[in-house]
């Protein structure tokens, strides 16, 4: 069902069965994958492709300009992946020449009022809470929440399966599998309940809080942890996910809370 009141392009890709809700723009070059509902006075902007089985509720605005004085008018996209809940008045940029592309995995929930920046990339069953903030070129994990209100800085990482509590200022990266809080945001131990939601065993988490211990409690510098971790733990894919995340930050990781 689509409303005599809304303006859509004839260029436009529209599957089957979607719904578009009154005053809704939808420019040319854009592509709605089929049983996608966008609701009211939505804008897809012109490099936007949204997947199947999304709802965009009113007022969103998704492809819109980067806010980078370095954009100059460039293509670039907006991917979204499928069954993604994208709320009202959230925003997303599409790319910059950065990276040429926004990308949004699937099966992720976007509340009320949140902004993702240029060139970000999110990955799957992600919970961006409400009016939260993320700048450009971001990279967040699969799983990740970070809780409303919150602000993440440009190039910031955040991993998988990490929570982050609301207000939170995040200026550093953020190592997988944890929970991070306080202000300055600090470690504050690991994601156990939301890491036994998703079938983790009580001998993976005690292999996360081996190796999170050696991190942060340790008073080891961090490359002296990576490397005493390498020697003296059993390899296993949690292990590599970490020491690589750690050691290809550019910005550093967050402390622990004293």
């Amino acid at each position: 069902m689509i409303l005599e009141t809304s303006a859509i392009g004839d260029c436009a890709s529209i599957g089957e069965n979607v719904k578009i809700g009154n005053f809704t723009t939808i420019e040319d070059d854009v592509v709605v994958g089929s049983n996608t509902i966008i609701g009211n006075n939505v804008s897809l902007l012109n490099g936007t492709r949204i997947g199947s089985h999304c709802v965009v509720h009113s007022g969103a605005v998704l492809g819109g300009t980067p806010q980078d004085l370095k954009y100059r008018n460039e293509y670039t996209r907006l991917e979204i992946g499928d069954r993604n809940r994208i709320h009202e008045f959230v925003t997303i940029n599409k790319g910059t020449k950065s990276k040429g592309v926004t990308r949004i995995g699937s099966d992720n929930l976007i509340m009320a009022g949140a902004h993702i920046g240029h060139d970000c990339v999110i990955g799957n069953h992600c919970v961006i809470g409400f009016s939260t903030g993320i700048a450009g070129e971001v990279t967040i994990g699969d799983y990740a929440n970070i809780s409303g209100l919150s602000g993440v800085h440009q190039f910031c990482r955040i991993g998988s399966h990490v929570m982050i509590s609301g207000l939170s200022k995040v200026v550093k990266d953020v190592p997988p599998y944890i929970i991070a809080g306080r202000d300055p945001l600090s470690y504050a131990g690991i994601n156990t309940i939301g890491l036994r939601r998703r079938g983790f065993e009580q001998a993976a988490l005690d292999e996360l809080k081996e190796i999170y211990n050696i991190i942060f409690r340790k008073n080891m510098n961090t490359t002296a942890a990576l490397e005493y971790i390498c020697s003296s733990l059993q390899p296993s894919p949690a292990r590599e996910q970490i020491v690589e995340f750690i050691a290809q930050s550019r910005r550093g990781i967050l402390k622990a809370r004293n």
